[in-house]
Parts: C-alpha cells; sequence; structure tokens
C-alpha cells in the first residue's frame, strides 16, 4: 500500500459521495482517482482496470458536460431516469462482447494472471459509468455487480486497501440507488 493508492482511496470514497448527492464535483474529484488508479493498477498488471481509468477520465468529462448542460435547463428537478428495455438490452449486449473481447485481449497480449476478471470488471465499469453520465437510476445496480467481483480481485492481487475501497463503494451504491429511486419516486408521484 503506497501513497498514490491512499490518495486513490480519499478520492474514490469522496468521488462516490458525491454522486450520491448528484453534486458536479464528482467529476473532477473522479478523474483526480483515475489518474491515481491507472498508476495502482498499472503497477499490479491489471492492465485492462489501468487502461479503463484512460476510458473513465474521458467519460467523467462527458458526465461533467452532461450535467452541466443539465443544469443550464434545470426545471427543479433532477432528471434521474430510468432506463428503457432497448437500452437495456444493447447496453447489456455491448457489456458481454466488451468483457469477452478484453479478455481475448488480455489474455493474448498480456501477461495478466486474470484476464477474465480483468475484462468482466472493466465492462461492467464502463457501462455503469455511463450510466451514471445519463443519470440512469440503475447505474448503482451495474455498481454493485461490478464491485462484488472487484473486492475478490483486488484480495486476489494484494490490494487490500483498494478491495476495502470497493466494500465501501458497494456500501456507498446501495445508498446511491436508494436516494436515487426515492428522489426519482417523489418527482413522479404528485404530492
Amino acid at each position: 500500500m503506497g501513497t498514490v493508492e491512499i490518495l486513490g482511496f480519499i478520492t474514490g470514497v469522496l468521488c462516490v459521495f458525491l454522486a450520491i448527492r448528484e453534486n458536479i464535483w464528482n467529476w473532477p474529484i473522479g478523474i483526480a482517482n483515475n489518474i491515481f488508479y491507472l498508476i495502482v493498477f498499472w503497477q499490479a498488471k491489471l492492465y485492462a482496470d489501468s487502461g479503463l481509468q484512460l476510458f473513465y477520465m474521458s467519460i467523467a468529462i462527458y458526465g461533467w458536460w452532461f450535467w452541466l448542460r443539465r443544469g443550464e435547463r434545470r426545471s427543479g428537478t433532477s432528471e434521474i431516469r430510468t432506463i428503457s428495455p432497448r437500452m437495456a438490452w444493447a447496453l447489456s449486449l455491448v457489456t458481454i462482447v466488451s468483457a469477452v473481447l478484453l479478455h481475448l485481449i488480455l489474455s493474448r497480449y498480456t501477461d495478466s494472471t486474470v484476464p477474465w476478471g480483468d475484462g468482466i470488471t472493466t465492462a461492467l465499469s464502463l457501462t455503469a459509468q455511463f450510466m451514471l453520465g445519463r443519470k440512469l437510476l440503475e447505474n448503482w445496480v451495474v455498481w454493485m455487480v461490478a464491485d462484488v467481483i472487484y473486492i475478490a480481485l483486488y484480495c486476489y492481487k494484494h490490494l487490500y486497501l483498494t478491495a476495502v475501497l470497493y466494500a465501501i463503494f458497494f456500501a456507498l451504491c446501495v445508498s446511491g440507488y436508494t436516494r436515487w429511486r426515492a428522489t426519482l419516486r417523489a418527482e413522479v408521484l404528485p404530492v
């Protein structure tokens, strides 16, 4: 456990906490977290997770822009939405294909010791991050599935502080889902 992992831990918890509260500062703090974990994961030979941080940064820029843009036209609602069945099928297919492709790439071109774990968690995380950027309620469920796998993966790779971070992320995801669902219901149901 080094300084970079500790900084990743701190910025990670803060980022998710702010996302739950729909605070736009979750995006720049998330970018800092991505930089720290790009380094941590590269050193641990979790290449897909390391590369994932670059995608997170680009998606964070998109999410930051999307939330800012929505804020300009905000009508007093949070604009949290649920996923349509069509989008759910499309994202499921993209996630599965991405996981398989990442596994093949990691197995063939790297010295990864966990190509399936690294590929599956990366694919789930990309999907969840995209969904968070679109303020889709179900992003929290996808994150929870990814977090459970991540905890086992990071324990296996002896990244215990990061495994603890992902256990905290899991709890925060439960809180985020509960809070966002309540917000969505309050907006839909007449008072």
